[in-house]
C-alpha cells in the first residue's frame, strides 16, 4: 500500500511541475502531455489496487488451505475392499477425474494381505465391513487418525456414534450381519423364531446355521454383538447351548444360503443381502428383524498413514460419505441392502421400514476379537 501512495505522489508532482513550466503558453502539446501523464497516473493507481486485492485474496486462500490446485496423480489410488468393486472406481473417476484400482477380498483375506505388507504397505485406502480389525490397525500407527472429512457432518446419529475417538475410520453404512430367516414351508409365524434368544429352544435343534466368525467378514460382528450384549460369559453360554443343539457353522454366508435352499437347515442367522436375494429369487424364506435389533456389520473406510496419495485418499473417503454416492450404492443391485451412514437416502423398497440394527462397541469388539474367534474355532472343532 505504501508503494501505491508513493507512485501517486510522484505522478502528482510531475503533473504540477509540467503545469508550472507551461503556465501561460496555452500550447496544445503541453495540454496533451498533461492529459497523458494524468491517465498514466490513474492506470498506475488501478494496477496497484488490483495487485493489492490479488495479494490479499491469495493470502486468504493460503490461510484456508484452498489453493485451488488439484493434486497430481501418478498412479491409481489402491483400495482394498470386499464389495462394490464393480462400480466404485468408475463412480469416483466420474466425480473427480482420479483413477482407482481395487483389490477384492473377504475380511480375513484383506486383513491377511495388509498384515503381510506391514513393512511395505501397498494400499492407500481400506474399505471393508471389518470395523474391529480396522480399529486394531490404528493402534500401531498404521492409519491416519484425528482427521475428519467434510461430509462427516452429514452422518446419521447412529453412524456418528460409531466413529471412534481417534477418528481412524468413518462408517459408510451398516448392514445386518444376521437377520433371522426361516423356511416358511417348515415353520409359520406362530412356530418360527422371533428373537435371537429363541434359537436356543430345543425345537430348533439341528436346524440352525450361521457363517464362521473367523472367515466371513460379517460373521464376526454378529458374534461380537451377541457377546457384547450378554457379556463374554453370557455370550459363550448362549453359543454353547446352540453348539450342543447342533449349530452348523459354514465358512461364508453363500454356504448358509445353500444349506437353507437344500433343506439341510431351516433356520439361520443370515447376512441381509443374502436373505433378500433368497426371497427375491422365490425361495420359501421369510425374514424376521428382531425387535432387539439384528447384529450389524459396519463397512468403514480408513486411510494408510504412509500413503503418498494422501489428498486423493482423503477425497475418496469424503466421496464415500456423500449422499449422492451412497444413494448410488443403495441402487446397485443386491449389495445395496444396508443402512446408509448419511442423511437423506432412500433405501430399497423391500427392505423392512422398521429394520433395527445393534452394533457391538468398537473397543469391545477390537480387544476381544482374537479370543472370540479362537473360542468359536475350538467349539466348531468339537
Amino acid at each position: 500500500m505504501k508503494k501505491r501512495i508513493l507512485a501517486l505522489g510522484l505522478c502528482a508532482c510531475m503533473i504540477a511541475g509540467m503545469t508550472a513550466c507551461s503556465s501561460g503558453s496555452g500550447s496544445a502539446e503541453t495540454t496533451e502531455a498533461q492529459s497523458e501523464t494524468a491517465s498514466q497516473a490513474e492506470s498506475a493507481s488501478q494496477a496497484q489496487d488490483s495487485q493489492g486485492a490479488d495479494t490479499e485474496e491469495s493470502a486468504e486462500s493460503t490461510e484456508s488451505g484452498e489453493t485451488g490446485e488439484a493434486p497430481e496423480q501418478t498412479e491409481p489410488l489402491l483400495v482394498y475392499l470386499n464389495d462394490f468393486d464393480a462400480v466404485i472406481g468408475d463412480m469416483f473417476k466420474e466425480a473427480t477425474g482420479y483413477e482407482v484400482e481395487v483389490v477384492v477380498g473377504n475380511g480375513a483375506e484383506t486383513m491377511s494381505r495388509i498384515e503381510a505388507e506391514k513393512s511395505n504397505p501397498q494400499w492407500d485406502v481400506v474399505w471393508i465391513d471389518s470395523m474391529y480389525d480396522i480399529y486394531n490397525l490404528s493402534q500401531d500407527g498404521s492409519l491416519l487418525t484425528d482427521w475428519e472429512p467434510e461430509n462427516a457432518a452429514n452422518l446419521t446419529e447412529f453412524s456418528a456414534g460409531l466413529v471412534p475417538e481417534n477418528k481412524c475410520f468413518f462408517p459408510t453404512g451398516t448392514h445386518a450381519a444376521g437377520v433371522l430367516v426361516y423356511r416358511n414351508d417348515v415353520y409359520d409365524e406362530t412356530t418360527a423364531p422371533k428373537t435371537i434368544d429363541d434359537l436356543t429352544d430345543p425345537r430348533f435343534a439341528d436346524q440352525v446355521g450361521m457363517a464362521d466368525p473367523g472367515v466371513a467378514a460379517p460373521a464376526y460382528p454378529l458374534a461380537a454383538q451377541i457377546m457384547d450384549s450378554k457379556g463374554m460369559e453370557g455370550g459363550q453360554e448362549y453359543f454353547t447351548t446352540l453348539f450342543e443343539q447342533g449349530l452348523k457353522v459354514y465358512p461364508k454366508n453363500p454356504q448358509v444360503v445353500q444349506a437353507l435352499a437344500s433343506g439341510e437347515i431351516s433356520v439361520a442367522l443370515l447376512q441381509e443381502s443374502n436373505a433378500y436375494e433368497m426371497v427375491n429369487s422365490g425361495e420359501p424364506i421369510t425374514i424376521v428383524w428382531p425387535q432387539e435389533g439384528a447384529p450389524g456389520s459396519t463397512r468403514v473406510a480408513a486411510i494408510n498413514a504412509s500413503t503418498d496419495q494422501m489428498e486423493i485418499a482423503q477425497m475418496f473417503v469424503n466421496f464415500l460419505l456423500d449422499a449422492k454416492t451412497q444413494q448410488s450404492l443403495v441402487n446397485t443391485g443386491d449389495e445395496g441392502y444396508f443402512e446408509p451412514s448419511v442423511e437423506g437416502i432412500e433405501q430399497k423398497e423391500d427392505r423392512a421400514a422398521d429394520a433395527k440394527l445393534a452394533v457391538a462397541d468398537v473397543v469391545f469388539g477390537a480387544e476381544n476379537e482374537a479370543d472370540i474367534k479362537a473360542w468359536f474355532a475350538d467349539m466348531s472343532a468339537l
